[in-house]
């Protein structure tokens, strides 16, 4: 038995800042070696391990691995739920919350401000779902930009609440797109949409694909990913 596993304990939690954080384990069939992450709100620790792994050993593995661990959950941007004089991040920007119970249930953007009404029990719901509407209508007419830009036909273009990746192309005729990418400055957001169009055309990473993406994207493909890598975890902040 590997020495590390004899000594280290095996419960499926782990304490990282002193948050007791549990150590979720999912089999994979194709996996081949034991991968560790932590989910982007800090929620929980993520392990996936191969079939014939030993759950005992995945988790032994984490504990080993605390320190790291404990780093990266230092890192995620605490959970603030978006409330009445508080703030939530629109295309890059702050915007206020405004909040009068006898106003429109519905959200309006105003300047710097999100006006919305309604029982105050419902706020965060009704502010996402605002969201959501904003984020599928950006995203539609970002698609429509590249697609024409790659001399395509605009394919349907739909939401996406992944909790690891900013976009996917399924088949080569629809994309999604993680709707927290609203929060982003659009130069962000758009190189997702250009990035999963470019897919469209070529299903891979090849030279082809990235000389694509820089022909049809307006902007620095690699400003946009260390934009993300640097601050993508923030995205999930306000919402989970």
């Amino acid at each position: 038995m590997i020495d590390w596993l004899k000594r280290a304990p095996i419960d499926p939690e782990i304490e990282l800042g002193g948050e007791t954080v549990p150590i979720i384990l999912r089999r994979h069939a194709t996996a081949k070696r034991l991968t560790l992450r932590l989910a982007p709100d800090g929620s929980e620790v993520r392990i996936t391990l191969p079939r014939w792994a030993r759950s005992a050993e995945a988790i032994a593995f984490a504990h080993t691995r605390r320190d790291w661990l404990a780093e990266q959950h230092a890192r995620v941007p605490r959970r603030e739920t978006p409330g009445p004089g508080g703030m939530l991040l629109y295309r890059g920007e702050p915007k206020a919350i405004a909040w009068q119970e006898t106003a429109a249930r519905r959200p309006v953007l105003d300047e710097s401000t999100v006006r919305l009404g309604g029982p105050k029990a419902g706020l965060e719901g009704r502010l996402r779902r605002w969201l959501e509407r904003e984020a599928l209508a950006l995203f539609e007419a970002d698609m429509h930009d590249y697609t024409a830009a790659a001399a395509l036909e605009p394919v349907p273009t739909a939401l996406s609440r992944a909790q690891k990746r900013w976009g996917s192309c399924s088949d080569k005729s629809r994309i999604r797109i993680n709707w927290r990418l609203v929060q982003a400055p659009d130069f962000v957001r758009r190189s997702v949409v250009a990035h999963e169009v470019a897919h469209l055309v070529h299903f891979d990473h090849s030279p082809a694909f990235h000389a694509l993406l820089g022909d049809i994207y307006e902007g620095k493909i690699n400003e946009a990913d260390r934009w993300l890598k640097q601050n993508g975890r923030s995205l999930y902040a306000a919402f989970g």
